[in-house]
């Protein structure tokens, strides 16, 4: 019996709310609208005191929410998904008018805002922030396209290609299976070159396929390549767990070996680090500065693929994720952390 197909997963338009960069900007948008409408209404200071006590709990248990219903977006029709983040915010908004009503010691006023009111007011905001997002997300998209294709321009280069295969072709006759498995590895890397940028991978097939992109140079440049993993805190479990971008690590590592070993002729050590610090996941990749090249990791293709990774990291983690990178000594540092996003 054939099994019935997966159903396609719908596409996620309910904002991020586990984002603190999306709490920070949906919180400030609020309190900013709602500051606002008590200075035209001229109440003041006071007002806008007395509306808080509304405004910040539906806000913050709105977010929570919508954060938890997020993992089930999948499942839910785009103009469903939209419905509920006006119908969260309007029922928490009843809710938490309800609870303050029946609080005594009058700590909620009716008259500033009544029970409707409240409701309907939270459910627009909650569907114009959603769109807001939602537009913001597309408004990126012409970007991650256009850097995708500089990325795929900056990595897949034909040197690199015609170099690899002539390394290969040296292997045919005298290391058969090597050759074997090194078209294999060479196979794997073009094939995931080509996702869309804004795939998600787990963390141990990222870096199984960089473990392949290493063994691929290694072929090519012999005992001149020398790598040496650091993992601190890192379980397989995590590993297996932990979903990043796809080809995030990658493009460092062939700038460590492009800018750190193809310019020397003596064997150099590409340093990779990996460790978890608290819900944050830190990588580390250290390549020496070639003397004659000290600030050609500065240049080039190198900041074309760290500009790129920035702006991927930014549109899927906001403010939670950083790339930094630059000489440090006689080294060249490129440093990311990014939140542990665990997988089904």
């Amino acid at each position: 019996m054939t099994p019935a197909p997966k159903a396609t997963p719908f596409e996620t338009v309910v904002p991020d709310c586990c984002n603190i960069g999306m709490v920070t900007r949906t919180l400030v948008a609020v309190n900013l609208v709602v500051f606002l409408a008590e200075m035209v209404e001229g109440r003041g200071w006071s007002g806008m005191l007395g509306a808080s006590v509304l405004v910040e709990p539906v806000s913050l248990a709105s977010l929570v929410s919508l954060c938890g219903l997020r993992r089930l977006s999948r499942v839910i029709p785009p103009w469903g998904q939209r419905a509920l983040c006006a119908l969260v915010p309007a029922a928490i908004a009843s809710l938490v008018i309800q609870f303050l009503l029946s609080t005594p010691g009058g700590l909620f006023d009716l008259s500033v805002v009544p029970a409707t009111e409240g409701m309907l007011t939270a459910g627009v905001f909650g569907i114009a922030l959603q769109h807001y997002f939602e537009l913001r997300t597309r408004a990126f998209s012409p970007a991650l396209s256009e850097a995708r294709l500089q990325a795929l321009q900056a990595r897949i280069r034909p040197h690199f290609l015609f170099n690899s295969l002539n390394a290969v072709l040296s292997l045919i006759r005298t290391e058969p299976l090597r050759a074997e498995s090194t078209l294999e590895d060479l196979s794997e890397l073009f094939r995931v070159l080509m996702r869309d940028a804004r795939d998600v991978t787990s963390l141990e097939e990222e870096i199984r396929l960089c473990r392949q992109y290493l063994s691929i140079e290694k072929v090519r440049l012999g005992e001149r390549l020398q790598v040496q993993w650091k993992t601190e805190g890192i379980s397989e479990k995590m590993l297996r767990k932990a979903r990043v971008p796809s080809l995030l690590l990658q493009p460092l590592l062939e700038n460590a070996v492009h800018y750190g070993v193809e310019a020397v002729s003596e064997p150099v050590t590409i340093e990779i680090e990996l460790a978890r610090q608290t819900d944050r996941i830190l990588v580390g990749i250290f390549n020496p500065i070639p003397t004659a090249s000290a600030t050609a990791g500065t240049r080039g293709g190198n900041h074309m693929a760290l500009e790129n990774i920035r702006e991927r990291l930014a549109l899927l983690y906001d403010v939670e994720a950083q790339l930094t990178a630059g000489p440090a000594g006689d080294r060249f540092e490129v440093r990311l952390y990014f939140p542990y996003v665990r997988g089904d």
